[in-house]
């Protein structure tokens, strides 16, 4: 392992077992700090490093849990500015030891990061307070930059691809009908001024990104614009794939070109959909791609990527997905206050790619509803990357049925019921499980929730129904009571074995247990109808002779 020197935004420290949490937050404001001054994305605090050149691994107990790893990042936050946290905590077990890499965020434009109400830095080797001029500068700095809008020394009109731009015009005029005959007179240079894609003759980076010939590329170096195409068999086998670079306003038709939007058709004597349909809804697909292009952090140098399954697709992009959560964008009755790329965006809206007020991700959503098809998933664990996968197919009938019985159910609650359906309860809100329960909608505990009687009954599902339901406690305490008068007497392994089968199959084996071990205690203790002869170790349950 090569041990850089520290540098203002990295740090090393030995912390071989514990390390005192409010020096570990200070050094979190400075290095956030320090690198937001530095100009880089990330600062980096490194345990079980000596401090002391020359560098060796010494390997470090800190935290040495998953668990209190995550348990740390949501401590830190609690004392930071917007509630940042670390971006990620790497754990390298070394042949020398374990090794902690915590990735420390820059501070964003235009807001020093504080530690409880004060700002650090660093001075020398040493933490201390921000000094003035520092924080003047990271202060005065405009709160996000537009990378798309900056312009690309030495392009000019030659560089972008002409059969792109006859297309702009055609969607321009679509979309601003009350300039008609007007636009083409303009000149191409004219015309993207109009679009602000050029400013005093400069072409910018968004242009390059829309309309630019593919070798032209080189202008937003070191960014990079690229999609790939992957095809995978059902086995997750690649099996073929593609690049695309710029325009990507002709270049996201070739790739939904590549895409197999095959006929979905149901089973024989399931009625569900007398129609044949596509497997994926045109717009959903269209509004998923164009949303990677225009939300891409182009300075990450990483690619856009559509893989392909036989029954669902998977579009990645890097960059944090700035609304912070799907619910938000869906529940929102306003567009985003803020957009990465806003130049880029404005510009996609004038050629009819993404909509214009921000709703294509609801519409998305609307869509899979209104053809009864599982939701778009988004996954949002990666603290640089946005993954959305669409379905290509019905993942239980049951659901699909419920939902064309129930056309009246609300979008987040069908959202709700979708997580259910993909065995996704643990990622309901108490509140969401509350509203659930409420209108009877689910059963079960967390995580098995589990489709209840009324949707269950709708659904046709009243076998699946049974096996998951759970009884009321009286109905196994009677199973209990009826055993012992038969047999006299039961081990704890007896009375498992008694009730395992009966138990509802939406508990797991550790929740069976945990909930014979309760019913027990309850007869033992509170009801009084089973006494123990055995042991604490070895218990022996006979009915109680009162």
């Amino acid at each position: 392992m090569e041990l850089s020197l520290e540098t203002e935004w990295l740090e090393f420290k030995e912390a071989k077992g514990q390390f005192d949490f409010e020096t570990l937050g200070r050094y979190f404001s400075a290095l956030s700090n320090e690198a937001n001054l530095k100009g880089i994305r990330c600062g980096w605090l490194i345990f079980g490093v000596t401090d002391k050149p020359p560098r060796q691994i010494v390997g470090t107990a800190y935290k040495n849990t998953q668990a209190s790893l995550d348990k740390l990042k949501a401590q830190i936050a609690q004392y930071t500015t917007s509630q940042i946290s670390f971006t990620e905590i790497y754990e390298l077990k070394l042949s020398e030891g374990r090794v902690l890499m915590f990735q420390i965020p820059a501070a964003p434009r235009g807001l020093p990061v504080e530690w409880k109400g004060c700002l650090y830095g660093r001075v020398g080797e040493n933490i201390g307070p921000l000094n003035q001029q520092e924080i003047d500068y990271i202060r005065n700095q405009p709160r996000r930059r537009d990378w798309s809008a900056e312009y690309c020394p030495g392009a000019t009109v030659n560089d972008l691809d002409p059969a792109a731009m006859v297309r702009a015009r055609q969607e321009f005029k679509i979309k601003n009908s009350r300039l008609g005959a007007e636009t083409d007179n303009w000149d191409d240079l004219l015309f993207l001024s109009k679009m602000r894609l050029a400013v005093d003759g400069r072409i910018t980076r968004a242009a390059i990104i829309l309309l630019g010939r593919d070798e032209a590329q080189h202008f937003i170096s070191p960014g990079q614009a690229w999609i790939t195409w992957i095809l995978k068999d059902e086995h997750g086998i690649e099996k073929d794939y593609q690049h695309f670079g710029p325009p990507f306003l002709l270049n996201s038709d070739s790739v939904f070109a590549m895409i197999r939007n095959l006929t979905y058709r149901y089973l024989p004597g399931n009625t569900l959909f007398p129609n044949e349909i596509p497997q994926y809804e045109e717009y959903v697909l269209r509004e998923t791609l164009h949303n990677c292009i225009a939300h891409q952090d182009y300075e990450l140098a990483g690619r856009i990527n559509v893989v392909e399954s036989p029954d669902q697709l998977l579009f990645t992009n890097v960059g944090t997905f700035l609304p912070g959560s799907v619910e938000e964008v869906i529940t929102r009755d306003a567009p985003p206050e803020s957009y990465r790329n806003p130049l880029l965006v404005q510009a996609m809206v004038q050629l009819n790619m993404i909509d214009a007020y921000g709703s294509g991700i609801k519409r998305m959503f609307i869509k899979q509803r209104e053809r009864n098809f599982p939701m778009p998933d988004y996954d949002l664990s990666e603290a640089e990357r946005v993954k959305v996968r669409i379905w290509g197919r019905i993942i239980d009938e049951n659901y699909t049925r419920m939902l064309l019985n129930n056309m009246d159910l609300e979008l987040p609650t069908v959202i709700c019921l979708d997580k259910v359906q993909k065995g996704k309860g643990r990622e309901l809100k108490p509140e969401e499980v509350k509203e659930l329960r409420t209108r009877k909608l689910i059963e079960g505990r967390k995580p098995n929730f589990y489709v209840s009687a009324k949707i269950a009954a709708i659904t046709d599902n009243r076998s699946g129904y049974i096996k998951n339901r759970a009884f009321d406690d009286e109905y196994y305490k009677d199973l209990i009571i009826s055993y012992l008068e038969k047999y006299k007497s039961a081990s704890r392994k007896d009375l498992s074995d008694l009730l395992h089968d009966k138990l509802s199959d939406a508990l797991g084996p550790e929740q069976k247990e945990n909930k014979i071990r309760n019913l027990i205690f309850a007869m033992s203790g509170k009801d009084k109808t089973i006494v123990n002869r055995g042991t604490n170790r070895k218990p022996i349950w006979v009915l109680n002779k009162k």
